[in-house]
């Protein structure tokens, strides 16, 4: 990985270049981390050397625009050369994929930060790396703490609610099973995530509302 002398911006992280980032984060993993989290720390940033944007292109700061895309396709291909499993290659991809999302858990929607913290293994490894991250840089955890917060106070079976509607709901209104199924059910849970739909007598009167039945 070329990482070595490619520059960050130092308000964000006064450490470094990408390299000694890195560097810092290897050293801070305790025994007994999971591979795939420090494969993903290894690889997080990868993707920064083919999307380093200097402050003469930017006008403002050195920025590294997409480099969490670029970095899980780059890091996925890592993995398939090295042999890595279907299972470790995926969720390392997935690592490196959404390690900048937590800057928008502020923002984000219920339903979106539902979603989020659903990410397999997302307590034990997506929330350390942002953590990892967070001390080897800048040293804010205030995403961290308010991600912690939620899955604290948010009971679980509004994280991962019982479906409302089922496919056989749909059949059974009339639906022919195809791509119309997924929608409606995404829209569904969409609705249930976001707290306006509760119970199941609404969400069948949502669905009669908003869809209309294949002849």
């Amino acid at each position: 990985m070329p990482v070595k002398g490619v520059a960050q911006p130092p308000e964000y992280h006064p450490e470094g270049d990408v390299w000694v980032h890195t560097l810092v984060m290897l050293e801070n993993l305790q025994p007994g981390t999971p591979a795939t989290l420090a494969w993903a720390v290894l690889f997080h940033d990868v993707g920064k050397p083919p999307t380093f944007m200097p402050v003469e292109e930017t006008g403002d700061r050195i920025r590294f625009d997409g480099h969490a895309e670029i970095g899980a396709r780059m890091a996925a291909a890592i993995c398939r050369r090295l042999r890595f499993s279907v299972d470790e290659t995926e969720q390392i991809e997935s690592l490196v994929a959404n390690h900048l999302r937590f800057k928008d858990v502020f923002q984000m929607r219920p339903a979106t930060l539902k979603r989020f913290v659903r990410l397999p293994k997302f307590e034990e490894e997506h929330l350390p790396l942002h953590r990892l991250d967070c001390l080897a840089s800048h040293g804010n955890l205030d995403a961290y703490d308010f991600v912690q917060r939620f899955l604290r106070d948010t009971p679980a079976e509004e994280v991962r609610p019982t479906r409302l509607v089922t496919g056989e709901d749909l059949k059974a209104m009339g639906f022919r099973p195809g791509p119309v199924f997924k929608e409606i059910l995404q829209a569904v849970e969409e609705a249930q995530l976001e707290g306006s739909l509760i119970k199941r007598e609404d969400a069948l009167d949502f669905v009669r509302r908003q869809y209309q039945k294949e002849g």
